[in-house]
């Protein structure tokens, strides 16, 4: 280990660093990473004592949630689960971690990303990456051929995280599923109207759903010269047309993954058509080269059908079909989807005379990343058979953390206190000597459901008692003096506009419960 003459240049060196990029307004993820450099290099010196000192940090990628935070949190968790509710979800669990068998060769290239765990001895293990996989895996094990459920728990990626943009390694995932034998289309169509709903219902701002289908890329890559032992590389490219321009894609394609011009410059032509919705549709059905395609056109008519339904379900305000969607992991068979935040409002589906480019000015809305994802994967389930018994499924995950960042932010700017506990009522004496009749009528209210506290000193002064209300946003007091033991009454102070009542005791519980219900 170097000596104590070294770290401490070492520690030098590396303050004069962390000054510099604040200086330089440098991000907040690069200042964050040079802080804690420095911070291992003064754990490595101990403290004055020689005791080692701790470096006081959450792993890169992961983060601590505080009590607002989690109220937030809270409220999101709660919109999303009654939106499953509402579709008649039931819900399951799995472990965090799955056989490593079980979870390789399912995400393609993103398979890098999973953590494996060390090996002691016993069976091979990873933690989960998504809730996908150990759900076809939950569905294979039981011999379940039906169910429609809701998943929502943490996975895990070794990603380079980007935590100001809600790119986490250790993070919540919200998944609905509809695992079964059913007609064309309408499960699908129900997963877009969850998505529409959460969203609209969380009041992110606007946003688009962008669809596509698995068949429709691979008869695409078919009909351009992709060998077929290259659609899935191909298509991770193709992904990252969400991040990257088209020359970039392109680039690629040719150089890295050796396909000829001329071939990327075919695939170039399908995935920059301007999104549309149905009439697009129609219109590829009619195209020289793709209507060559089985594949292709089995998916062009299912998303004709699918935006029969969604018309129905009144979202297609909302939903472009969109070429240059590809989604990466390898399990996807047949329709593929992707919820965008727009800061610019949502990009209007085209009318044909803008399908061939626009007219100058602005390049419409900016996106602000996806927060929702998902499709179907008909031969997931049947990978874990053993007789290979398929069991068709589609389902959509929700980008949590993304709408944490979001909601958040929006928590920041807003003037409106975020509640961290849900207490109705603070129980307070205006004298001293009451701490047992305090604790009496506490346990009262606790007895007929009411969410109530009491300060935990035998002689609180009224002024703390009432300033913890205002402090936490407890809507009411119930003070308790001589005169109002004597009564039989508890005077009731609405903190917010300091007016009080007497209310008699055996109504206490009653009157909390109109009150708070009404506010």
């Amino acid at each position: 280990m170097a000596d104590k003459a070294q770290i401490q240049e070492a520690i030098k060196a590396q303050g004069e660093v962390v000054r510099q990029l604040k200086a330089e307004k440098a991000s907040k993820e690069q200042i964050d990473e040079e802080v804690a450099k420095l911070l291992q290099l003064k754990a490595q010196i101990g403290g004055d004592d020689g005791k080692h000192v701790f470096v006081l940090k959450t792993p890169k990628g992961t983060r601590d949630y505080n009590p607002k935070q989690m109220a937030i949190r809270e409220k999101v968790f709660n919109t999303i689960i009654s939106c499953f509710k509402r579709h008649g979800a039931e819900t399951i669990d799995t472990p965090v971690f799955e056989l490593k068998e079980t979870l390789t060769g399912k995400y393609g290239e993103d398979s890098k990303l999973i953590y494996d765990l060390k090996d002691q001895g016993g069976e091979l293990l990873s933690l989960r990456y998504d809730l996908t996989v150990p759900f076809a895996r939950y569905l294979a094990m039981n011999k379940i051929t039906n169910i429609k459920r809701y998943h929502i728990a943490k996975v895990y990626r070794r990603d380079n995280p980007a935590m100001t943009r809600g790119r986490y390694r250790e993070f919540y995932q919200c998944d609905f599923d509809i695992a079964g034998q059913y007609d064309p289309m309408i499960p699908d169509a129900e997963c877009l109207r969850i998505v529409y709903e959460i969203l609209s219902e969380l009041e992110l701002g606007d946003f688009r759903i962008k669809v596509n289908d698995r068949r429709i890329l691979d008869g695409m890559f078919a009909v351009c010269g992709v060998p077929d032992d290259k659609f899935r590389t191909i298509c991770s490219s193709v992904d990252k047309l969400d991040k990257m321009p088209w020359e970039e894609v392109k680039n690629e394609i040719v150089k890295e993954k050796g396909l000829p011009e001329e071939v990327a410059d075919q695939i170039g032509e399908y995935v920059n058509m301007q999104a549309g919705g149905m009439e697009l549709a129609e219109q590829l059905l009619q195209d020289p080269k793709l209507s060559k395609s089985k594949a292709a056109c089995a998916g062009l008519t299912d998303i004709k059908l699918l935006f029969s339904f969604l018309q129905l379900f009144k979202v297609t305000d909302k939903v472009v079909f969109d070429l240059s969607l590809a989604r990466g992991l390898d399990y996807y068979t047949g329709v593929i989807y992707e919820a965008i935040l727009t800061q610019a409002g949502v990009a209007p589906i085209p009318t044909p005379q803008e399908a061939n480019g626009s007219a100058g000015g602005d390049d419409g809305p900016v996106s602000v990343g996806s927060v929702a994802g998902g499709g179907r994967y008909d031969g997931l389930v049947g990978m874990f058979d053993p007789k290979g018994r398929k069991v068709p499924c589609v389902g959509v995950s929700i980008g949590i953390e993304r709408i944490f960042s979001i909601m958040e932010q929006k928590a920041e700017t807003s003037a409106e206190k975020v509640r961290t506990t849900e207490t109705q009522v603070m129980v307070a004496s205006a004298q001293k000597n009451l701490l047992e009749e305090r604790l009496k009528l506490t346990s009262e209210l606790w007895e007929g459901g009411i969410k109530a506290e009491v300060m935990y000193k035998r002689n609180p002064k009224l002024l703390s008692q009432l300033q913890h209300c205002e402090d936490t946003g407890i809507p009411l007091v119930a003070i308790l003096g001589e005169q109002e033991l004597r009564d039989g009454v508890v005077k009731l102070r609405n903190v917010a506009t300091r007016e009080e009542v007497d209310v008699s005791r055996a109504d206490l519980v009653e009157e909390i419960k109109r009150r708070t219900l009404q506010s």
